[in-house]
Parts: structure tokens; C-alpha cells; sequence
């Protein structure tokens, strides 16, 4: 039976929970089998946005089963929650109508593991600007929506990903209307950059990315992920 949540450790050091988190990570870059993916459940908020290129990037990294998710009951027995992009006011407005906020929030406390990009990462940002807007404040980045500029402004190039306890190796960005990142808290490390700019980041058990990894070919930094939920479930 797979395991849904990691439990919080009470009164550890915010050294010993990065590194505890840190571990989790490096366990989904052993081999894990596809048995062990296919084990997993994961959920994709499908309230708005590119939801279903996201189902599509974690069928192919070989998760077990993908659950849209438009209600809090249906976070039940997920290891996992895809926040995708779209357009992040439209999304807090949606989130509010069914108080998917607070549910999200709750089921990060109990151990759910969060990866938003784009506008998931706007959601996720404890701080958020041009212009202000609320949020969910989990992961410790200011971000500045639309800082790549608009549509017409988005780009394909290459970057370094340097996944914890891995070799670094070359990944695809593409960046769509893309929020940029402009701190980053202590307790947040840079799995990517871009010209020197944070663009994938990583607290604890949360990811997020400025940029869209589900558009790229073979998907590893779902299959990443994934894979760390996986052996974290074992």
C-alpha cells in the first residue's frame, strides 16, 4: 500500500528539514521501477489552465494513476498536487469558490507534496507583484507576474538543471508569459537557473518553476518528481 504523506518531524531545525527534504529527493533519483511508479497517485488542479499537458507529462513519467482535482475530497490519497499555469487571478478566484485554498494549504501540513509553474508558482509565492496580489504563501519567493513579458515575448532555450544528489545536465525551458523570481528565501534552493536567474526552485516539498517543463520533450523534471514520490511512498 503506497504511503500519501510524509510526516513532519516537531521542533527540528530549519537545517534538518532542508536536509531531510533534501534526502527525500536524492531517494527518487535511484532507479525506481515502473511497479513502484505505478503505485502513486497524483493530482492536477484542473480548475483552469494547461492542466491536461501536465496529465499527459506524468502519464509518460509513468505515474499510476492521475486524478483531475477540482475538489478539496479529491485530494484524499494523493501523494502529489500539479498547480499548472493559466491565469493566476482567474485561478485564486476559482480556488476561493470551493475554498480549494485552504484545502491546499492543509493538505501541504499533512505531508502532500506541491510542484507549481507559471502561474502555480505565483500561487504558491509568499509574495507577489506587478501588481500585488494575494496567495497562497507557501513557498518563501517574491515573484513578478508577466516578467518575461507577454505571449508575444515567450522563448525555447537551454538551461542547466542541478537535481539534488544527480550529475548536472542540460534541460529544456520554455518560458510562456513566465512570472520571474526575484528573492529567493533561505530556506529555498535553485535547481535551475537561466542567465544567472533562479527559474526552478525547490523548499521542502514544494517545487516550483517560472517556466513550462510539461511542453518538453521526455518531461524529466516530471519523471524526476515523480520519482521521488515514489521512493518517498515505498
Amino acid at each position: 500500500m503506497v504511503s500519501t504523506s510524509v510526516p513532519e518531524t516537531r521542533g527540528e531545525s530549519q537545517n534538518q528539514s532542508r536536509r531531510r527534504s533534501a534526502t527525500e529527493i536524492e531517494r527518487g533519483n535511484a532507479d525506481v521501477s515502473d511497479h513502484e511508479m505505478s503505485g502513486i497517485r497524483v493530482g492536477v488542479l484542473a480548475l483552469q489552465g494547461d492542466f491536461a499537458a501536465h496529465a499527459l507529462a506524468l502519464e509518460a513519467a509513468g505515474v499510476g494513476e492521475v486524478v483531475e482535482v477540482r475538489r478539496p475530497r479529491q485530494l484524499d490519497g494523493l501523494a502529489g498536487l500539479v498547480m499548472p499555469g493559466g491565469e493566476s487571478t482567474t485561478l485564486l478566484r476559482l480556488l476561493a469558490l470551493e475554498r480549494m485554498d485552504d484545502a491546499i494549504r492543509e493538505f501541504h501540513a499533512r505531508g502532500g507534496h506541491l510542484f507549481g509553474t507559471c502561474a502555480g508558482l505565483i500561487l504558491l509565492a509568499k509574495e507577489v507583484e506587478a501588481p500585488s496580489q494575494a496567495s497562497l504563501g507557501l513557498l518563501d519567493v517574491t515573484v513578478q507576474r508577466n516578467g518575461f513579458g507577454r505571449q508575444r515575448e515567450s522563448f525555447v532555450d537551454q538551461s542547466k538543471l542541478e537535481w539534488p544528489g544527480r550529475p548536472a545536465e542540460s534541460t529544456e525551458v520554455v518560458f510562456i508569459r513566465a512570472p520571474r523570481i526575484l528573492r529567493v528565501g533561505p530556506g529555498v534552493d535553485v535547481l535551475v537557473r537561466w542567465k544567472d536567474e533562479p527559474v526552478l526552485v525547490q523548499q521542502g516539498r514544494i517545487l516550483g518553476a517560472t517556466f513550462h517543463p510539461e511542453l518538453s520533450s521526455g518531461v524529466p523534471i516530471h519523471r524526476l518528481w515523480a520519482g521521488g514520490l515514489a521512493a518517498v511512498s515505498l
